[in-house]
């Protein structure tokens, strides 16, 4: 069951529910009128860059997890008023194709997956953040203008990611492995977790996608840790990257600004101290900022 057990009354009540979707995965969440939890989902990717229909079916799955962890039936779907963020839509002909889907739900509203974890870290409507996870980007929105940094995928950009970061250790063992490179520690460290050493590398990767190389960040950071010069200048490299996208946001004069992803807990202590003190503790998950938009944009649509 979910935190909140269904009752008789709230089968009357409104129902929202957030999709927070990705490349790696789509998280669902519903919540009643007075945002009350009442149940979570978990699906599959769903970043229509890589597959309309996959991330369609992970959205479908992740909302049906959630209405069971709430203990509502499946047909309660059509109750549903959605918020949907989803990576890939600030692309116009995904975004017109998954707004003309023939969705199950009450009503749907969609937006990016940048915008509704803006909305979840600040619980309000303007405000700036930053992400480093598997890719990397900046976004703010302020009076009514969105700004984008980066976003440009893997391998193209996204300095200071997961994958950008796994990437640059790969391209430095192997210089290490040719001796046209300094020694690093993360030759063991990778080449142990590949089971691979020199060119067998280059085998095992071959046709690796950037979640495979984000695995490898976990080593940069850790050997940076250690003193590893190589590794420091991949994570050193990353922060101040992710400090110019800071002042850069801070240009657009944000009223808040927080850093998001997995791997900016580890970041922050190599970014420029003036930028790591500016940032604020995200307020929520993205998946209540796609709450929010759903109400909000509900709530115009009443009024127009």
């Amino acid at each position: 069951m979910g935190i909140h057990p269904i009752n008789d009354s709230a089968l009357e009540e409104p129902l929202y529910l957030g999709i927070d979707g990705g490349g790696t995965k789509c998280r669902a969440r519903i919540v009643s009128a007075k945002d009350e939890v009442l149940g979570t989902g978990v699906g599959g990717p769903a970043n229509p860059l890589h597959g309309v229909q996959q991330t369609l079916n992970s959205i479908q799955t992740a909302t049906e997890l959630a209405l069971a962890d709430a203990g509502l039936p499946v047909t309660a779907i059509s109750r549903l008023t959605a918020g949907l963020g989803l990576a890939g839509v600030n692309l116009p002909s995904l975004y017109d194709v998954i707004n003309n889907w023939q969705h199950p739900f009450k009503t749907m509203y969609l937006t990016t997956d940048l915008h509704i974890a803006c909305l979840g870290a600040h619980n309000r409507d303007e405000g700036a953040v930053m992400v480093a996870g598997t890719g990397s980007c900046g976004y703010s929105y302020v009076k009514g203008k969105a700004t984008i940094l980066g976003a440009h995928g893997f391998p193209f950009g996204d300095i200071g990611s997961g994958a950008w970061m796994g990437l640059e250790a790969i391209k430095a063992v192997l210089l290490a492995s040719d001796h046209l490179g300094p020694q690093t520690i993360l030759s063991d460290l990778i080449g142990d977790h590949l089971q691979a050493r020199g060119v067998m590398i280059v085998d095992k990767m071959a046709a690796a996608k950037s979640s495979d190389y984000a695995k490898l960040a976990i080593f940069v950071l850790d050997a940076a840790d250690q003193g590893d010069a190589v590794a420091l200048g991949i994570v050193k490299q990353g922060a101040d990257y992710m400090s110019a996208v800071a002042e850069k946001l801070w240009e657009t004069e944000p009223p808040r600004m927080s850093f998001l992803g997995g791997l900016a807990p580890r970041l922050i202590p190599w970014m420029k101290p003036s930028v790591a003190e500016s940032l604020s503790p995200p307020l929520s998950q993205p998946e209540f900022g796609a709450i929010y938009y759903a109400k909000r944009m509900s709530r115009l649509t009443a009024t127009a």
